[in-house]
């Protein structure tokens, strides 16, 4: 049973209970079946993932694009977690269920984390929200999953490990 939220602080928007989501996510597979997001192909018009990069640097402290980029250039792994906005590039143009939620926008193994919540238990979570925005949800399980993959064989896994862990990673 939904309600519409009162709009204090965001607008009036549905409130849903968690089976009511589920329900909502199993119509939605009619849009972006789990088959769907199994292959990926650049579409022909692709910007080069460098040249994004180099737009983004445009928005950043010049001092400190090169200590990026360098840190960057330092393993594949490095290079996948500064690569936020290629990425979301290539992600806008893959299927989706619309359902939107404020992603991470940088989802990845190490941006995941322990800390203390104010009534001092430890909680496991997402603990970097520099990239956060309005996406569909499958970005960030997608960005996720291939973290786990590209960290697997930049530390000498066997391919078929890696695809073990991404899919482990997004049952």
């Amino acid at each position: 049973m939904s309600t519409i939220s009162p709009g204090v602080l965001v607008p009036p928007h549905e409130v849903l209970s968690p089976g009511e989501w589920r329900a909502r996510g199993r119509e939605r597979r009619g849009l972006a079946s789990r088959a769907s997001h199994a292959q990926w192909a650049p579409p022909p018009d692709r910007p080069d993932p460098v040249a994004v990069l180099e737009e983004q640097a445009t928005t950043r402290v010049a001092d400190l694009i090169p200590v990026r980029f360098g840190r960057m250039a330092a393993s594949p792994f490095a290079y996948f977690r500064g690569a936020a906005a290629p990425m979301a590039w290539d992600l806008a143009h893959t299927p989706t269920s619309g359902i939107r939620v404020q992603a991470c926008g940088d989802a990845h193994l190490l941006n995941f984390g322990m800390y203390a919540a104010p009534d001092r238990r430890l909680v496991f979570d997402v603990n970097d929200f520099d990239e956060t925005l309005p996406a569909p949800f499958e970005w960030d399980v997608k960005r996720l999953a291939a973290s786990f993959a590209v960290a697997a064989r930049d530390n000498g896994f066997h391919d078929r490990d890696a695809h073990t862990a991404a899919r482990l990673t997004a049952p």
